[in-house]
């Protein structure tokens, strides 16, 4: 597979696992940042969400590359990436819609529906499937009632899967947010989600799905 999106590059190429890993330190250290713009974003309209969308672009639009970088500053805008953003970017970029579409579902740091304020992230890699990283999974789906790539009702959280978080040698490995569970066994899913939900918001109407 090709490299990361760079100049010289076309940005439609899947890129290597390990370009993977570069996306999710990038989610990692723009993180305050995308907090902060979706803070701001709650009361904006559509026509001031569409104003900033436009701004990070005319900003990256000459540049190599460009194509990602407003991908993650679009999703920090709307918290997630509608269709019909990404074909507004694809028009605005001169790419094909298909080629942004492409990139959106490769990495897995982009997501097409809103997400939960918690990202759940089991990892599936080799040593933590071996080691019982299905049934943690499993387990999370039974406890939450959502599939992968899904979020709760009550947008407490979302559900992903991963590669590797670098911790193979205290596998079944699971992250929310930016903090990563290790030896995770499905017995102890409940008391993780739990300290999530104690300091969740509570809005009138929520389905309680971990109940």
């Amino acid at each position: 597979m090709s490299g990361p999106p760079n100049e010289g590059h076309n940005e439609g190429h899947h890129p290597a696992d390990a370009d993977q890993r570069t996306i999710d330190l990038k989610e990692s250290d723009m993180g305050e940042e995308v907090r902060q713009c979706a803070c701001c974003c709650e009361e904006a309209s559509e026509e001031e969400l569409l104003e900033r969308l436009d701004a990070v672009i005319d900003e990256y639009q000459d540049k190599p590359g460009a194509l990602i970088p407003v991908l993650q500053m679009a999703q920090g805008i709307y918290g997630y990436l509608p269709e019909a953003t990404l074909k507004h970017i694809a028009t605005r970029l001169r790419k094909p819609y298909s080629e942004v579409a492409g990139v959106v579902g490769f990495y897995s740091f982009f997501s097409t529906v809103p997400r939960g304020d918690n990202v759940i992230r089991v990892c599936l890699g080799t040593a933590c499937y071996v080691r019982g990283g299905k049934a943690v999974l499993d387990a999370i789906k039974s406890r939450l009632g959502i599939d992968v790539g899904e979020t709760t009702e009550d947008r407490v959280f979302s559900l992903e899967v991963a590669r590797c978080f670098g911790a193979c040698g205290l596998a079944p490995a699971m992250s929310i947010g930016d903090e990563v569970y290790k030896r995770v066994r499905p017995s102890r899913v409940p008391e993780i989600l739990a300290k999530y939900r104690e300091t969740a918001p509570v809005e009138e109407g929520a389905l309680n799905v971990a109940g």
